[in-house]
This record gives C-alpha cells, structure tokens and sequence, in this order.
C-alpha cells in the first residue's frame, strides 16, 4: 500500500511538472502572437495560461508538502495542503470566469480589429498544447482532488482556445468582430461551473463533512450487524486529503463479546466495503447491569495505511 501511495504521488509530480512546462512555454508562444496580431483574445487566453501556470506551481508545492514527515505537533503532517491548494485552484477559477465577463463585456462595447488568420495559428497550437497537457493530467488525476482542480484549469484554457479559433474563423469569414465577446461569455460560464464544482468539493473537505460516497446510516447498519455489538454512537467519517478517508466512534459491545476479534472485523467491513482505511473504534463493554462502562481505545489493525502509521486524530 506505502510503495503504491508512494508510486501514485510520484506520478502527480511527474504530470504536474510536464504540464506546468508545456503550459509555461505556449503562454510565452501566445503572449508573442496576441502582440504580433493584436489579438486581445490571445492576449487574454495568455493570462488565462498564466493562472494554468501558478495553480500547477501550487499544485506541486503542494504535494511536496504533503509530502514531508508528520511531527509530535502536527500529527497529519501537511496532508492537508493539497485540499487548500485545490481550494485556491477553484477560486482562482472563479475570479478567471470573473474577468472573462468583464473582458466581454468590454468587446461588446467596442469589438476590436484582429488580424485573424495569424491568430487562428496561434490559438490551433496552444488547443493542441492544452491537449497534451490534458491528457498527461487525466491519466495521472486517479482520486486526487489537487490533480482534477489543476486538470479542470487546463480544460478552461483549451475551452479558451477552442472559443479563439471559433472567434477567428467567423472573423476571418465574416468579419463580424462580435463572435468574439459571444464565445468568451459561455467559455466564461463553462470555467465558473468548474470553479465551483472544485470550491464546494475541497470545502467539505476543510470543513470535515463526510465524503459523499459514504452513507453514514449504511456504515452504521454494518457495524451494528457485527455478531456482539450492541450500540454504535459518536460516527464520524471525514476525508484528511484526496483518498484518504478517517473513521471514529465508540462502539458498545455485549459483555461476552471477544473487543480484540470484533475490532478486527470492524475493520475488515469497513475497508472492505468502504475502503475506509484510517479507522479508531474506542470499544465499551456492556457488563450484567446493563451500564457501559468505557473500555480501552483501541485501533483496528487495518486502521491505517502503513506510509501513516504514527498519524492520529
């Protein structure tokens, strides 16, 4: 489990890094033709390239930091900064869709002259740019929140570039300079619905909401049909980063009950059916008067995947 965790962070990396590349070297490519052409859309999909950029920059820190080892003090380590990086991500999407609006709406107001077929060239190689960089994020994303976000700041781009080449064709045929506000106005729509997919998604997250693919009652009902267990209370389920899901709860089990073999099949059911891996049940016989007494917290042995063994709540 360590050596594929390991294994699928070294991937992120690797995506990340190609991308942040091929997304660094078109943005200069577009940067040089919107001057060249006086394309305003090229020159606006630039500084869409260049957000693309630093959120893929903080998408990497970010898994460095996940990276490093967790202390006495900080018992997670800095899982955690991958949920914030892809926070800001998603709000950084927001404010691109924000500027987007404002840019139409200024297009609107005074379409400018393009020189279209120059312009047509340099949007066509930054979409195929976009592309790859697409590709080598979805391959590489699996269940990681920070790679999505970061893939979904390449689709707004390419999104971005494909409204360019649309904008540039019906200019170069028609020469009727509005087609341009008009696309940006629904690529603009198009990135907010990605912001705020990313936004709500990492905020449940910091916020410790359960994970929307868990139902809480069902992982009760399985506890509770565990032969012994007379009482579960006290549930929480939360994600601490991106497939990295948490349980704990008390459990109150019948006097007889062996705690040791029940917690063990607890754990079993939930990574089983769950694949919740990061489990704490604090177990409480229930002696002859009927009165739970608390017992010893213990920890499932399928409690934690083995790169996080020393973590805690």
């Amino acid at each position: 489990m360590a050596e594929r965790a390991h294994g699928s962070q070294a991937g992120n990396r690797r995506a990340l890094a190609a991308a942040l590349g091929i997304t660094t070297f078109f943005m200069g490519v577009e940067v040089v033709g919107g001057l060249l052409t006086n394309s305003l859309a090229l020159l606006s999909d630039a500084g869409h390239m260049l957000s693309d950029a630093s959120a893929l920059g903080l998408s990497l820190f970010a898994i460095w930091l996940a990276g490093k080892p967790h202390s006495p003090g900080r018992t997670f380590g800095y899982h955690r900064a991958e949920i914030l990086a892809a926070l800001a991500n998603g709000l950084t999407l927001a404010a691109i869709s924000a500027y987007v609006f404002w840019e139409a709406a200024q297009r609107f107001a005074e379409p400018p002259d393009v020189e279209s077929a120059p312009m047509l060239v340099v949007a066509v190689t930054g979409l195929l740019a976009n592309g790859v960089s697409g590709v080598i994020l979805s391959r590489a994303g699996g269940d990681s929140l920070n790679v999505r976000s970061a893939f979904l700041h390449v689709l707004g781009d390419a999104l971005g570039s494909l409204g360019a080449i649309a904008a540039g064709v019906v200019m170069l045929t028609t020469g009727w300079f509005l087609a341009d506000p008009l696309i940006s106005v629904g690529i603009g729509v198009l990135i907010l619905i990605s912001g705020v997919r990313v936004t709500r998604e990492a905020l449940g997250i910091v916020l410790e909401f359960a994970p929307k693919h868990i139902d809480i009652e069902e992982v009760k009902r399985a506890l509770l049909s565990l032969n012994g267990v007379r009482d579960v209370h006290d549930l929480h389920v939360w994600t601490i980063t991106s497939g990295f899901v948490a349980l704990a709860c008390h459990m109150r089990v019948a006097a007889e009950a062996d705690a040791s073999a029940l917690l063990r099949e607890a754990g079993n059911a939930l990574t089983g059916r769950f694949q919740i891996r990061h489990v704490t049940i604090q177990p409480e016989h229930e002696p002859l008067h009927g009165q739970a007494e608390p017992g010893v917290c213990c920890l499932g042995e399928h409690a934690l995947e083995p790169e996080r063994s020393e973590a805690g709540r």
